[in-house]
């Protein structure tokens, strides 16, 4: 048999196991949206995978795709699912039933994945038994409605009794009923997704309740935003971060959805007293609004996973004083409702800083991406070891005693924010006029400040830049430089000074363990 005569069955039976694959997933997304909404396989299995990862591995998404690394995970989670699905539909032709038994194998994978999940009810098993079973029926009726030419090119090769029969000739009507079984399968499978989705949006009570929440008058309002922090240089990074604008990273493939009427957080460990306290009972304390800057310790030198924003919550400190934290304790280890841990200095939770459970953001509820309905906002610290979101307890320990997510797969266990500064103005690669231009960015250390701004042209000398007014010193602060810009290429280089004195490191260093250092340089041509 030629190649030629074999190619075709290869594809067909490839397609039939996409198809079936396909159409076992979309039931399962369905059957997820109906039985166990947090149970969803490839979500299960994606964030198995992320617990999985190396901290390397995260990074490089992060540093690849930014915010959009979920959406690339899944994407890949995606492809590669498709080749194994078309793997099971080549081996099921050939030898059955060895196909199923791969659909099978994933499904319970997927089963295993979603049980294993801090948020996993008695009925997370039921999507991805769902979608095993249904991919294996389909595979198999598809399999048996291969074209008998492809049926005949998809056996063993090795079986010289058959490879030596002329090809069976296919009629139409035969590829014709094969192309539509194995096309509505996958619509199916595809409508069935859609379905999962619509009704994931029609269920998400959590949403409806966000959207109809009216946020309490603060106690303590915060200081308006000085005119001079608002520098109004295009380009620039706004000083306050819209929601919509603000970063988001976090383990979370599936955001929460948690109702606040559902919702308390539990504080206990090294305490006198336990703490309980729920939604109405947190808003009728006298919440505080502050205007806090967050970053995330993959944030690149020069990168842009930090946000700026207006908080109203209640201070951590007046409710661990409830309850009465132990001598000897040094650690608070928080949790999110999907076992996510972070372990924060207790120290950064009790000084005076604006440490809160935080419930409103730029005058609005959370947005469910953000923490919704309650997360930690704690200035100083990057989020790793402090930003817990859809935050639901608190366990007051030691770090001889405890560790946290990320601690777990080797980052430093406090993770206090660095002093970092950013070019934002021009943009790297610009071309720009000769003539008077303004080189602007931001500059931050949380709980810390920032005392000036510092820019080098060409290896020259360090020239001062006009800071504008601080919010605070738990905010970034914009900065400017007019440069009489001259024809040719050119080197841009920033660094910042806090208010203890102390400069920005040009030494280089990664993310990893407790966050990356160096100068932000960029490179441009003046024509």
């Amino acid at each position: 048999m030629t190649h030629s005569d074999r190619a075709p069955g290869r594809v067909s039976a490839g397609w039939a196991g996409v198809a079936a694959v396909a159409f076992g997933a979309g039931l399962g997304e369905l059957a997820a949206a109906i039985f166990s909404p947090t149970a969803s396989p490839t979500a299960s299995i994606g964030s198995l995978m992320i617990d999985l990862a190396p901290p390397w591995a995260k990074d490089l998404a992060i540093a690849l795709f930014g915010t959009l690394d979920k959406i690339a995970l899944l994407t890949g989670i995606a492809i590669v699912l498709a080749l194994i699905a078309a793997a099971a539909g080549l081996l099921e032709a050939r030898r059955p039933p060895w196909g199923r038994v791969i659909v099978l194998a994933l499904g319970a994978f997927g089963a295993v994945a979603a049980m294993t999940r801090a948020n996993a009810t008695g009925a997370s098993w039921v999507p991805s038994v769902v979608s095993a079973a249904a991919a294996a029926i389909a595979l198999g009726m598809l399999i048996r409605r291969l074209p008998a030419r492809s049926t005949a090119s998809a056996t063993d090769a090795a079986d010289d009794a058959t490879t030596r029969q002329a090809p069976t000739r296919t009629s139409e009507p035969d590829r014709r009923s094969f192309l539509i079984w194995s096309g509505g399968a996958a619509a199916i499978g595809a409508l069935a997704a859609l379905g999962s989705s619509a009704a994931r949006a029609g269920s998400r009570a959590a949403t409806a309740v966000r959207d109809a929440i009216r946020l309490p008058t603060p106690s303590t309002t915060a200081a308006p935003v000085p005119a001079g922090a608002e520098l109004n240089i295009e380009g620039l990074t706004p000083v306050i971060t819209p929601n919509d604008r603000f970063y988001r990273i976090d383990t979370a493939l599936i955001v929460p959805q948690v109702d606040p009427a559902e919702w308390s957080l539990r504080i206990h460990g090294m305490v006198e007293q336990e703490v309980t306290i729920g939604w109405d009972e947190l808003l009728a304390l006298p919440l505080e609004e502050s205007v806090t800057t967050l970053t995330c310790v993959s944030n690149e030198v020069g990168g842009d996973l930090i946000g700026n924003a207006l908080w109203l919550g209640y201070p951590i400190r007046q409710l661990l004083e409830r309850a009465r934290p132990k001598a000897g304790a040094d650690m608070v280890l928080s949790r999110s409702v999907d076992g996510f841990t972070a372990s924060s200095p207790i120290e950064a939770l009790t000084d005076d800083r604006n440490a809160i459970l935080a419930v409103g953001m730029n005058g609005q509820p959370l947005p469910a991406e953000h923490g919704f309905p309650v997360r930690m906002v704690v200035p100083g610290l990057y989020g790793y070891v402090s930003a817990t979101k859809w935050v639901v307890e608190m366990e007051v320990t030691t770090f001889a005693d405890a560790t946290a997510y990320w601690t777990d797969r080797g980052w430093s266990e406090r993770g206090p924010v660095k002093l970092q500064s950013r070019i934002d103005v021009p943009r790297t690669g610009s071309v720009l006029a000769a003539g008077d231009t303004v080189i602007a960015g931001v500059a931050w250390q949380q709980h810390v400040g920032v005392s000036g701004v510092e820019v080098q042209i060409d290896g020259g000398d360090w020239q001062d830049a006009t800071l504008a007014t601080a919010i605070s010193d738990d905010t970034w602060v914009q900065w400017s430089l007019t440069w009489a810009a001259t024809s040719g290429e050119h080197t841009i280089r920033c660094r910042a000074t806090n208010v203890d004195g102390e400069t920005q490191t040009s030494d280089v260093q990664g993310v990893v363990p407790d966050g990356a250092t160096g100068w932000d340089e960029l490179s441009i041509r003046v024509s």
